[in-house]
């Protein structure tokens, strides 16, 4: 491995560190011959949110799609051998020839985040779900034979990662309502009388509650229905995947905590309430 090459993978290790340090902490769990193609595809697909959502992303949505083509012509283009000046593209494209990643998913994973580059409602669970199969799952089967699972476990991989988006929907409705999105289905919020209004007051109504209960009843599904990709690697692979499903399931016990209230305060675990997570991925409970 060149000396640009080493840099490239710690630059994308410390933007998985800074952005999502629980996440990091999972896939400090994973063997070590792993680890750095995650931090690839994790900094890969932070870079295209960074576009998105972003302190320093385009004031308008047509700036944000067209830095998220050229994103994607980049890697496109350094796939074909012609190299980027971009530390996450330079990883990714290593670590997909190392691993024979199936990197083609990663054209939806970019098709979703353009439809977030401007104002969002999701009308229905089935726009959800195709959404999420875009995005989340996406990812997830591009993890499945990095992490050395079979190909017929490749889907409840994506299972796994629509898990972990819906639960993020799930706790941050409000820091997405902030962006101008709500991914919770508008048929949903009309059957419990939910009104846009209410989330914009910070209004957990009834209805309100109810309808986060029935989203997290759905991810805590997924994560049942996914339990097959635990059973489909290698055990050293295990532990890490048990601390990140336990870390999510962990959030979801936060947002029934607080009374699915997640208008007022956001569901984020506290630094103590990583122990158990981590003590369970060591036992194989979590």
């Amino acid at each position: 491995m060149t000396p640009e090459l080493r840099a490239s993978y710690a630059a994308c290790r410390r933007v998985h560190r800074r952005h999502d340090p629980t996440y990091y902490l999972a896939t400090r769990r994973l063997p070590g011959d792993v680890r750095p193609a995650v931090h690839a595809l994790y900094a890969f697909v932070r870079c295209a949110d960074e576009l998105v959502d972003g302190p320093l992303r385009g004031p308008e949505p047509d700036q944000r799609r067209a830095a998220l083509d050229l994103l994607e012509s980049e890697l496109w283009s350094a796939l074909e051998g012609r190299g980027c000046a971009r530390a996450e593209v330079t990883a990714l494209v290593h670590a997909s020839a190392r691993h024979e990643l199936p990197l083609a998913g990663l054209r939806t994973y970019m098709d979703s985040m353009r439809s977030d580059c401007g104002r969002v409602r999701i009308e229905s669970w089935a726009e959800l779900t195709r959404y999420m199969d875009g995005s989340a799952a996406a990812v997830g089967r591009i993890m499945a034979p990095l992490l050395g699972a079979p190909p017929d476990a490749h889907e409840a991989f994506a299972r796994l990662g629509v898990a972990f988006q819906l639960t993020n929907f799930i706790r941050d409705v409000r820091e997405d309502f902030a962006l101008d999105r709500i991914y919770l289905p508008a048929d949903e919020r009309l059957r419990y009388g939910v009104d846009e209004r209410e989330i914009a007051r910070g209004e957990a109504t009834p209805g309100f509650r109810l309808v986060l209960a029935f989203a997290v009843d759905h991810a805590r599904a997924l994560f049942r229905d996914a339990a097959p990709a635990l059973e489909a690697v290698a055990p050293s692979v295990r532990p890490g995947m048990r601390m990140a499903r336990g870390i999510y399931l962990r959030v979801l016990d936060r947002v029934e905590g607080v009374g699915y209230d997640v208008l007022r305060r956001r569901a984020s675990l506290r630094p103590w309430d990583l122990g158990p997570a981590a003590l369970g991925s060591l036992r194989g409970s979590a």
